[in-house]
């Protein structure tokens, strides 16, 4: 399995202070049963720790996941900036999510060329 972040969460996750690491673990936890969220459309909402505040004062992600596929990272928030998705949004990730685990590999690869994905290195680790 591959992980991939979208450009926009890949802007947010750093001002959050996120590292690859934690998008892998939060993964391996989705893998485990360990999901806050199940949106539907293979959509999922997954909540990250981040030091020193644990998951309850963490951030929100969203991400499209399909077991023994890709996980693309499209979508994040903190707790206190929002409480959920709307309706509209929710039904436009569903369509994002849709297309990206649809992706081959040489869409995978032109995307990552364009800049609009980016690939999580598993080794970073996180710092929580």
């Amino acid at each position: 399995m591959r992980i991939f972040k979208n450009k926009a969460f890949h802007r947010w996750y750093r001002k959050q202070g996120l590292t690859d690491g934690h998008l892998v673990q939060a993964i391996g936890e989705i893998q485990s049963g360990l999901v806050e969220a199940d949106l539907g459309g293979h959509l999922f909402k997954k909540r990250i720790a981040i030091s020193g505040k644990g998951k309850s004062g963490g951030v929100r992600t969203v991400l499209a996941y399909h077991a023994n596929n890709n996980a693309f990272f499209i979508y994040g928030f903190a707790k206190n900036d929002r409480a959920n998705i709307r309706d509209d949004e929710l039904r436009a990730l569903k369509k994002y999510a849709a297309e990206l685990l649809a992706y081959t590999d040489a869409g995978l690869l032109k995307a990552m060329q364009a800049g609009a994905l980016i690939e999580v290195r598993p080794d970073e680790k996180a710092d929580s």
